[in-house]
Order: C-alpha cells, then sequence, then structure tokens
C-alpha cells in the first residue's frame, strides 16, 4: 500500500463551500481512478498547534505505486489540481505532498 499525505495552506478568504467542493471532488476519484483504496480528509483539528499555517489535509491510499503513479497523471486528477491551486497561499509553495509504503 502506498499513502499519499497532503496538506495544503487554503487562503483564509477561500468560501467554505470551495473547501467541501474540493475534498468531495477527491473522494470522487476512487470511483476513477484505478488503485485508489481510500481517502480522508479535512480542516486541521489538532490541538498541538504543530501545523506551520497548514490548514487543510488528507490521505489518499493506493493499491501499490504503479496505481499511485497512474493517479498523479490521470486527467481527473490534473483537472482538480488547477481548481485547488488558486486556492493555495503561495501558490505551490501551499502544498507539501509525501509518500510513504505500509
Amino acid at each position: 500500500m502506498i499513502h499519499h499525505l497532503v496538506v495544503l495552506k487554503i487562503k483564509r478568504d477561500t468560501k467554505p463551500a470551495h473547501v467541501t467542493r474540493m475534498f468531495t471532488e477527491l473522494d470522487g476519484l476512487k470511483k476513477k481512478v484505478p488503485g485508489l483504496v481510500s481517502f480522508a480528509g479535512g480542516p486541521y483539528s489538532s490541538p498541538e498547534g504543530l501545523n506551520q499555517g497548514y490548514t487543510h489535509g488528507f490521505v489518499m491510499t493506493f493499491r501499490d505505486g504503479p496505481a499511485r503513479d497512474g493517479y498523479l497523471t490521470h486527467p481527473e486528477h490534473e483537472k482538480i489540481k488547477e481548481r485547488i491551486l488558486p486556492l493555495l497561499e503561495g501558490g505551490l509553495g501551499g502544498v507539501v505532498a509525501f509518500d510513504f509504503a505500509s
């Protein structure tokens, strides 16, 4: 299994409906991307305060590396990325992606 962890710095003036739509669209990729097993995401909620300005995050689990690689270039992923980038503080500077195997 490959876990794809992403944290985002969403602009403060972003409407909550846009964030909800983003997570709904990402979750919908389970039906469109072969090998995408699960999705979970939401706003930062830890009392630790170690988020360093990152406001939201999500985790996708893929069957294996090739499934994750297929997602990265999948046309539906590209469409969602184009809608998410304008919501981020600092463009690509407002996102961190980190993958690991289990």
